[in-house]
């Protein structure tokens, strides 16, 4: 019996040997899931929505860029709500692939006080971090309602979160409300996709566009809901290959290629595709919108498979543009617009004139095409008509309005 119970022992020995063995093997094995994550609640965070947490995650972000593990991630954990200042991450990172992970949400301070004593034109930005993820099921509130009641527009560019520089970018699946000004920019950016967000701020907020891209090239813009109170998305200069498709688009301003040659500035602008596109109510639909005295070309553009609802200008070119705070003299220069396709159009105008074509009197639109187009009545039945000055291109198929206009 004592030997039997010997034996019991010497094999019980091994067993919880090789058991200590296979855990430390194990997590040797699998560190990196803890290891690569960077909660920004164990840098000091409380997520309470009143403690300011901004150094937590300038301090979580230090470690997230600076590990050199396979894909860092900073994660922002759900069920809280984080108050951040204004706050720019840097790259470079030492990780071709870095991560952001947004599940909780992040306010913003309540005011233009915060951004006094600094330089920032931006809430939350990212700077030459290349290879970026920056996803989850947050939100980001940008408490703007204490700016578009102040009437801060002197504070120019306050922009919600903005890309800089960062190629090779994924932005998806968060949510937006409430920005100062425009909600997502992204600038001298290449290689882009952003997919699944939805924006939303009041109709009477100024100057909130949705997504604003310039000088950035291969952008992907798709199923997104945006609702502001100026542009859902805006092409600015020096931009080429973007397409965008699956968006719901309204209130708003539609949306549009530029505005572009302000202040005799060159435009470079190309190759951009707009399709599937549903507008509801907004003030415009496929828009592109030049400055007097500029220069340069915007030139192979598609606007394809669009559904317009109650849209004021639903096709719209306008070389004449000026937002209102500027005196625009005439002036002979202008931005060359040529090979525009508008393809499958549908639905409805709130106003007799579906398609305008506002040329230059001196440049004017050259290659413009329609091709099975139906934005056939008003919301009081009324038939709609076209409008053009010195625009120039043919139709196809069926289109309705008739544009016996274009030359």
């Amino acid at each position: 019996r004592v030997a039997a119970v010997a034996e019991f022992l010497f094999f019980f020995k091994i067993f919880i040997t090789i058991l200590i063995l296979l855990l430390r093997l194990t997590r040797s094995a699998i560190p990196a899931a803890d290891e690569n994550l960077f909660n920004v609640m164990d840098y000091g965070a409380k997520g309470d929505n009143t403690t300011d947490d901004t150094d937590a995650f300038k301090k979580a972000w230090a470690d997230t860029c600076g590990s050199t593990d396979a894909s860092p991630t900073l994660l922002v954990p759900f069920g809280r709500t984080f108050l951040v200042k204004p706050t720019e991450f840097q790259g470079q990172c030492k990780s071709s692939f870095v991560n952001f992970q947004i599940m909780g949400d992040i306010l913003a301070p309540d005011g233009p006080s915060a951004w006094e004593g600094i330089e920032l034109t931006l809430w939350l930005g990212f700077r030459e971090v290349n290879g970026l993820s920056v996803s989850g099921s947050g939100r980001l509130d940008g408490c703007g309602n204490y700016w578009w009641s102040h009437k801060c527009n002197s504070l120019d560019n306050n922009e919600m979160l903005r890309f800089l520089a960062c190629d090779d970018l994924q932005v998806s699946n968060l949510s937006f409300v409430n920005s100062p000004q425009m909600h997502l920019v992204i600038h001298g950016c290449q290689r882009v996709n952003v997919t699944d967000l939805r924006i939303t701020s009041p109709a009477t907020s100024p100057n909130t566009d949705g997504i604003h891209v310039d000088n950035s090239q291969h952008v992907g813009i798709n199923q997104s809901t945006i609702a502001t109170g100026d542009d859902c998305i805006s092409i600015g200069d020096q931009t080429w290959d973007i397409y965008i498709t699956g968006i719901t688009c309204g209130p708003g301003h539609g949306i549009s290629v530029g505005s572009l040659g302000k202040d005799g500035v060159s435009a470079s602008v190309e190759n951009i595709h707009v399709s599937n596109v549903n507008f509801y109510s907004t003030t415009n639909g496929a828009r592109i919108k030049t400055w007097q005295g500029g220069k340069g070309f915007a030139r192979s553009i598609l606007f394809e498979n669009i559904n317009f609802t109650d849209v004021k200008n639903p096709v719209i070119i306008d070389q004449y543009y000026c937002d209102g705070s500027h005196n625009c003299p005439d002036k002979p220069e202008a931005v060359e617009i040529s090979n525009i396709t508008y393809a499958y159009l549908q639905g409805t105008s709130d106003d007799q004139t579906a398609v305008t074509f506002n040329c230059s009197q001196t440049v004017g639109c050259s290659d413009i095409r329609l091709g099975f187009v139906n934005i056939s009545s008003t919301p009081t039945g009324e038939e709609t008509n076209s409008y053009c000055i010195n625009a120039h291109g043919d139709t196809q198929g069926y289109v309705i309005p008739d544009v016996r206009c274009l030359q």
